[in-house]
């Protein structure tokens, strides 16, 4: 049996499959999520802390930061980082 999989890498089988596009926005959330959290955690700001410096509700911050969640807003991203003070910084490459 000929497996057309041997020798190419997993990107290129997502691509095949139709599903790179989507393994790669939620590994980017998966990434900001914990970014967030680390650097809240740095800062030793809680998530009601949090939650109220971005003025939106505690729930909508878990949502942020639950790597599961693909509902995120740019909008949302961009307050966070205002908060933790850093920049959002998007290109496509």
């Amino acid at each position: 049996m000929s497996n057309k999989f041997i020798g190419t890498d997993f990107d290129d089988f997502l691509a095949e499959e139709g599903l790179l596009a989507e393994a790669e926005a939620v590994a980017i959330k998966r990434v900001l999520a914990f970014q967030i959290a680390q650097i809240m955690n740095e800062q030793s700001l809680t998530k009601s802390a949090m939650a109220e410096r971005m003025n939106t509700s505690r729930a909508a911050l878990d949502r942020l930061l639950d790597p599961g969640n693909e509902s995120v807003t740019l909008h949302t991203l961009e307050r966070a980082a205002s908060v933790l003070g850093k920049r959002l910084q998007i290109e496509l490459v």
